[in-house]
């Protein structure tokens, strides 16, 4: 970590979801145990790896053609991969309890995230979330963790119709605080997104497995040294 700013300057930390509270692999493994369901669901005699492929394809080319920093909707995109897979469109009401039902049952936590979320969420600091989410998948993932209560506010690109490094989804987090930015952390797995946008918008990015850049302000290994960030003991 590299100190760049007197820790009692601050007064809020922000987090991002995907990379930095959830566990990506966790996600890759509840997708494909999907595509599984899929395959069974429509007697599909697709390769399994093959139908996986199909639906990575379809939800990835749904997010390259958004347009600069509008927000594209991730379901949006898994109907698609639905379609990918089935070879045809498929009814939401037909597919999604079972995605939702895989997704709780697979997903994780960053080792050390939900800890440190719920040892900030007993302190002063004002503790939130500035993540690139659907509003309703996101705040059904920090339930499943258990932290959903733990946020004073939830940012999300949904809510906010902008996807990072949008100085807007950023400006909308500080003002739901009622933060100045120079007193806000955010915490973040993407150079260009997370570090970079925030530091753009006045705020001292927290690299987790970001790239290096001029923009870091800090860089962690595991979420518990935010804690270190802010001086917050163990008590």
């Amino acid at each position: 970590m590299s100190d760049a700013t007197d820790p009692d300057g601050y007064d809020a930390v922000f987090w991002d979801i995907g990379g930095v509270l959830l566990d990506l692999e966790s996600v890759g493994r509840a997708h494909a145990a999907f595509v599984d369901w899929l395959c069974d669901r429509y007697d599909l005699e697709t390769d399994r790896e093959e139908a996986v492929e199909a639906w990575r394809a379809a939800v990835g080319q749904h997010f390259r053609e958004r347009e600069g920093t509008a927000f594209r909707s991730a379901r949006e995109g898994y109907a698609k991969g639905v379609a990918a897979v089935v070879g045809e469109q498929v009814p939401e009401s037909a597919w999604k309890p079972a995605f939702d039902e895989r997704v709780r049952g697979a997903i994780e936590p960053v080792p050390g995230a939900v800890e440190a979320v719920e040892r900030l969420a007993a302190t002063d600091y004002h503790v939130g979330v500035v993540s690139d989410v659907d509003d309703c998948e996101g705040k059904r993932i920090l339930e499943t963790f258990g932290i959903r209560d733990r946020f004073d506010s939830i940012t999300t690109s949904e809510a906010v119709g902008r996807t990072k490094p949008d100085p807007a989804i950023f400006e909308t987090a500080l003002e739901k605080a009622e933060i100045d930015p120079e007193r806000a952390l955010m915490v973040g797995d993407r150079y260009d997104h997370d570090v970079a946008g925030a530091d753009a918008a006045g705020m001292d990015g927290v690299a987790f497995g970001a790239e290096d850049g001029p923009a870091v302000a800090y860089r962690i290994d595991s979420p518990l040294e935010v804690l270190e960030i802010l001086g917050v003991d163990d008590e």
